[in-house]
């Protein structure tokens, strides 16, 4: 439902931006783009999630009898720093903070009854995006763009001391390789550029940290994905 009213919001604005471009206004910030460095802050909101691989002695195990993910909404805060590289392509960092949950929900057979474990796995990134950025033809005071790269995170919260009452609750490793791509649309306004952008960036690394329990021996990889909706100020 999350993902769907954000497509859902992106294609109205779009569709809005279409409808203002045919009609001719006031250039605003015309030189904007001539600027060969450029900075700012971006917000925005996250949905952290799992691709989950069961291992090859899941079904032999007495106790795991199955496992769900479920996503949860988080935000990220950063910092924009925009190289030109040309009138159509620029090459951008922003290095920030991104903070989420992702559950981990264990159906356990026990008794002959079965009940279910939720871990709640939050996570606290480090995170050091390097994007290129492929901008359109600029439409009055608009500008479609699509971007694509690769990020390092590290996760702070993997480190942290599980406590008693949240046992059992698997680790993370807490290094992992991203890549991206996205689109978004550049607002030029009066005295500053406003950007909304919807990106989704897949990890590459297995990120279990095991353990000799069934818990993580259960899981043969564990890959992490992120959609991730931001707003800049540039």
């Amino acid at each position: 439902m999350n993902r769907f009213l954000i497509i859902s919001l992106l294609i109205i604005l779009t569709a809005n931006m279409h409808i203002l471009a045919q009609r001719k206004v006031p250039l605003n910030l015309p030189k904007y783009d001539k600027k060969p460095l450029h900075f700012g802050f971006t917000l925005g909101l996250n949905t952290m999630d799992f691709t989950v691989r069961n291992s090859g002695s899941f079904l032999s195990m007495d106790t795991v009898y199955s496992i769900e993910n479920i996503p949860r909404v988080g935000f990220n805060i950063g910092i924009v720093s925009n190289l030109r590289l040309h009138e159509y392509f620029d090459l951008r960092f922003l290095p920030g903070l991104n903070f989420g949950q992702r559950d981990l929900v264990y159906l356990l057979l026990e008794d002959n009854m079965f009940r279910e474990h939720v871990m709640k796995i939050e996570s606290i990134f480090l995170d050091f995006p390097l994007v290129f950025k492929y901008k359109a033809e600029r439409l009055n005071n608009f500008r479609p763009y699509l971007v694509g790269g690769g990020s390092i995170r590290y996760d702070m919260a993997s480190q942290k001391k599980v406590k008693e009452a949240e046992k059992p609750k698997i680790r993370l490793v807490p290094f992992d390789a991203y890549y991206e791509v996205g689109f978004g649309i550049d607002y030029y306004l009066q005295y500053f550029k406003f950007s909304y952008e919807l990106k989704f960036a897949v990890g590459v690394f297995n990120v279990v940290n095991y353990d000799q329990t069934t818990y993580t021996q259960a899981i043969q990889r564990l890959n992490s994905k992120m959609i991730i909706l931001s707003f800049h100020f540039e």
